[in-house]
């Protein structure tokens, strides 16, 4: 699995604002504490924004924040609203695709891998990652004596 910049740096965004709650944060802390490009950070905001996951106030006083519990936030959320589904092969869901012969099979494992993502994505919240306290089945699969190494 790629993770695009934009999910990374949507994810790096609520959790300064989840750091903050539940003060209103200023575009320019999010950018200076995370050293994100400003026009990117803004787009994703709006997007993130238009999704229910941030709110926002215009005016001296105003700046972001979060549109619900940081706990009520999953990475899985945060993924789709900003990049659309969690998994996609050759623009078809993965339930969708279908082969004849030898590949007959292949959907079975597209199926598999999307679902171990939402496992993890869609169980893993905003306030965990920001505390620490993964869930347990996260922790074990960093745990995982190969985990750490690329391939």
């Amino acid at each position: 699995m790629q993770i695009s910049a934009k999910t990374d740096y949507a994810v790096r965004a609520l959790l300064t604002l989840a750091s903050r709650e539940p003060e209103l944060v200023k575009i320019d802390t999010v950018i200076a504490e995370q050293g994100m490009p400003r026009k990117f950070v803004e787009a994703i905001l709006g997007e993130l924004r238009r999704a229910g996951i941030v709110r926002s106030q215009r005016g001296a006083d105003g700046g972001y924040g979060l549109a619900r519990p940081a706990a009520d936030i999953t990475l899985g959320s945060v993924l789709r609203a900003v990049d659309g589904p969690l998994a996609e092969v050759r623009g078809l869901r993965p339930h969708e695709t279908v082969y004849e012969g030898v590949a007959q099979h292949l959907p079975e494992v597209w199926v598999a891998v999307r679902s171990s993502l939402r496992r993890v994505l869609d169980e893993t919240t905003i306030a965990e990652v920001l505390s620490g306290r993964l869930p347990a089945h996260v922790r074990r699969l960093n745990n995982v004596p190969d985990a750490w190494l690329p391939r």
